[in-house]
C-alpha cells in the first residue's frame, strides 16, 4: 500500500516515523514551504521536512493545494491512502484520490473539540479527559466519519505543551492502528452524528491568537489557572504590569499554582482583581475573583522566562504595582 504523508509541525513527526519504522511504504510527504526567520531572515524547514530528508523521502511544498501542477506530482506517486497530521485543510481533488481515502488525526475526542487548538481549549474548560481521533476527511473540516479513538486523561496541573508531546506519542499509535486496519480492510467508520448525544453541548476549539491571551483577573481562581496552563508554553497567557505612575508593561505567565491546597478550596479574599501580594523576595501573588493565585514562572517583555524568586531579585515591584 503506497502511502503519501501530509503534516508540518513536530506533532506530525512521531506519526510519520511510526510508519516508516513500521515498513510502510512512504511514496511521499507533502508539508509547507520554506520560510525566513528571525531578524537574519534564515531560511527554516518544517520539522516534518526535517525529519523526511534524513529518511531521504520525497518531499513536496505546494503553495498552493490546488495548483495543476502539485495535483500531477500527486497523481504520479499513485498513492493508495493519505494520512494527514496537523496540516492545511485540503482541496476535495487531493483529498478524494486515493482508493484507500483520505485520514486524519485530531487532538481530542471527536466530536468534541472540532478547530485548530483542540489541545488548549480543553484544558481552558477544565476537562478531566480528551484524547486522539482518526477520521477520513469529508468537504467540511474534522465532521468526517470517526474511525478510531483514543482516551487520554487529563492532569491537574498539566499544561498544554505537556498534554501535546501526551497527545503526539499516543497520535502516533493511532495512526499506526489507523492504517493497518484500512490495509487489512478492518475498519468500520462511524459517523459523528452517532457519538453525539443530544444532551451534549459540542464544545469548539477554534484557533487563538494574541488578544484571546489576555488574563481577566475578574474571574474565579480555578478559571485563571486552567486558562494560564491552557495556553502555556504557547502562545502564552500574558497581563499588563501596571507601576503606581501608570507604566505599563507586559507579562507572559507560564506557570502558577491556587494559593491554597487545591483550586476549589481556596479561600474567599476581598480584594480588587489583579492586586498584586509580594514579598518583594519570594512570592508574587495575585487577587481573582474568590481567591489568589500564586505566580511561579514568568517572562516580562523583552526578558527571559524566570522562576518568579529570580524575577524579584531582578525586577523591584512592591503592592503598589497592580495587573490588568
Amino acid at each position: 500500500m503506497k502511502i503519501v504523508f501530509m503534516g508540518t509541525p513536530r506533532f506530525a513527526v512521531p506519526s510519520l516515523d511510526i510508519l516508516c519504522n513500521s515498513g510502510y511504504e512512504i511514496v511521499g510527504v507533502v508539508t509547507v514551504p520554506d520560510k525566513p526567520v528571525g531578524r537574519g531572515q534564515i531560511i527554516k524547514f518544517s520539522p516534518v521536512k526535517d525529519y523526511a530528508l534524513k529518511q531521504n523521502l520525497k518531499i513536496l511544498q505546494p503553495v498552493n493545494l490546488k495548483d495543476p501542477e502539485f495535483k500531477r506530482e500527486l497523481e504520479a506517486l499513485k498513492p493508495d491512502l493519505i494520512v494527514v497530521v496537523a496540516f492545511r485543510m485540503l482541496p476535495d481533488i487531493i483529498w478524494k484520490m486515493p482508493p484507500r481515502g483520505t485520514f486524519n488525526l485530531h487532538a481530542s475526542l471527536l466530536p468534541q473539540y472540532r478547530g485548530a487548538a483542540p489541545i488548549n481549549w480543553a484544558i481552558i474548560n477544565g476537562e478531566k479527559e480528551t484524547g486522539v481521533t482518526t477520521f477520513f476527511i469529508n468537504e467540511t473540516i474534522d465532521t468526517g466519519r470517526i474511525l478510531f479513538s483514543e482516551k487520554l486523561s487529563i492532569r491537574d496541573d498539566e499544561t498544554a505543551g505537556e498534554l501535546h508531546d501526551r497527545l503526539m506519542t499516543a497520535g502516533a499509535n493511532l495512526v499506526l492502528k489507523t492504517v493497518t486496519a484500512i490495509q487489512e480492510e478492518n475498519c468500520h467508520p462511524i459517523s459523528q452524528d452517532q457519538h453525539y448525544k443530544q444532551t451534549n453541548k459540542l464544545k469548539p476549539a477554534p484557533k487563538i491568537f494574541k488578544e484571546d491571551c489576555k488574563i481577566d483577573w475578574n474571574r474565579n481562581v480555578s478559571e485563571v489557572y486552567n486558562f494560564i496552563r491552557g495556553l502555556s508554553p504557547y502562545p502564552a497567557a500574558f497581563t499588563n504590569l501596571i507601576s503606581a505612575d501608570g507604566e505599563r508593561l507586559i507579562l507572559k505567565i507560564f506557570k502558577s499554582k491556587p494559593f491554597g491546597n487545591n483550586v476549589e478550596s481556596s479561600e474567599k479574599i476581598n480584594l480588587i482583581p489583579g492586586t498584586i501580594i509580594t514579598d518583594g523576595c519570594t512570592h508574587l501573588n495575585i487577587a481573582c475573583n474568590e481567591g489568589l493565585l500564586s505566580l511561579e514562572e514568568v517572562q516580562l517583555e523583552g526578558k527571559r522566562r524566570l522562576k518568579t524568586e529570580e524575577f524579584l531579585r531582578g525586577f523591584r515591584i512592591d503592592k503598589k504595582w497592580r495587573l490588568s
